[in-house]
């Protein structure tokens, strides 16, 4: 069930973390909107598992969201930041075969946090890359990429580098921040369900009751299950492409910028994203 106050909460909060331009203040307000989206997810999965009337009315969902256009180069990172954050709440993701939307498989409301995160952080993810590539970091550096050389019995591996391109530097640093928010979310996640079990371990449960922990389990045994059921995807999907080429010091400018991030959701969903240009 979509809960439009949780949303107005933890918009709130992210607004909090954007208009701070103190860097500890902006991950203290960023890891408490993703906290608040854990409980609020927590507080779901105990109230199904005691009420059979709420299991049977809050059931798994699969949503359509929208990535890009066709043909728009560096939409698999794009895909990576969405997949990064629906791992820390509780989605499963399939990718269509040119990155030009995800379905997303679980609970409404967690797909809904999933969205206002993405919403933020796509901005931000792009004028962070925008900004790198404008500060002219990038030129001097090389990538490398792993090429087959001669033909036949002959042909070998070999480690190609050439001087970085600016399109190779924007999908390193993307790919990278993305990974870093990953990480910072789901540390603030794993951070909301150790006090909610914590909380369980320090008092005696009612009998009869669920645990928190077997909640939540039972919650992830659902959504696996319904994802069997529904998704006909074939193959995996992989966040990089061997083609693209490899920079460390894109990576690396890229992760420290998904460490800086500053998680906002008060901008509305299908606001024009910037484009990724070589």
């Amino acid at each position: 069930m979509r809960d439009d106050k949780l949303l107005t909460r933890i918009a709130g909060l992210l607004r909090q973390a954007e208009n701070t331009d103190n860097e500890h203040e902006a991950e203290t307000f960023m890891q408490a909107a993703q906290r608040l989206a854990t409980a609020a997810s927590i507080d779901l999965a105990v109230a199904r598992a005691h009420d059979p009337a709420a299991r049977r009315k809050t059931t798994p969902i699969t949503r359509q969201v929208a990535i890009g256009e066709t043909g728009k180069r560096g939409l698999r990172t794009y895909v990576q930041l969405f997949v990064a954050i629906a791992r820390a709440n509780d989605v499963t993701v399939d990718v269509a075969g040119n990155n030009t939307f995800v379905l997303a498989y679980g609970y409404e409301a967690d797909i809904d946090t999933c969205e206002a995160l993405y919403t933020s952080l796509l901005i931000q993810m792009v004028a962070a890359s925008d900004g790198y590539l404008r500060s002219g970091d990038y030129r001097g550096e090389t990538s490398a990429r792993v090429v087959r050389k001669g033909t036949g019995w002959r042909s070998r591996r070999v480690v190609e580098r050439k001087p970085l391109a600016p399109i190779t530097a924007r999908l390193n640093f993307q790919s990278a921040f993305a990974e870093r928010i990953g990480v910072r979310l789901t540390e603030a996640r794993d951070a909301a369900r150790e006090e909610a079990v914590a909380r369980d371990d320090s008092r005696e449960l009612p009998a009869g009751s669920t645990s928190t922990a077997l909640a939540l389990r039972d919650k992830e045994l659902e959504v696996s299950s319904f994802y069997k059921t529904e998704s006909t995807a074939r193959g995996t999907w992989r966040p990089t492409s061997a083609s693209s080429g490899y920079s460390e010091g894109a990576r690396q400018a890229g992760d420290r910028a998904g460490r800086r991030a500053k998680i906002g959701a008060d901008r509305e969903f299908g606001a024009a994203r910037g484009a990724l240009e070589g």
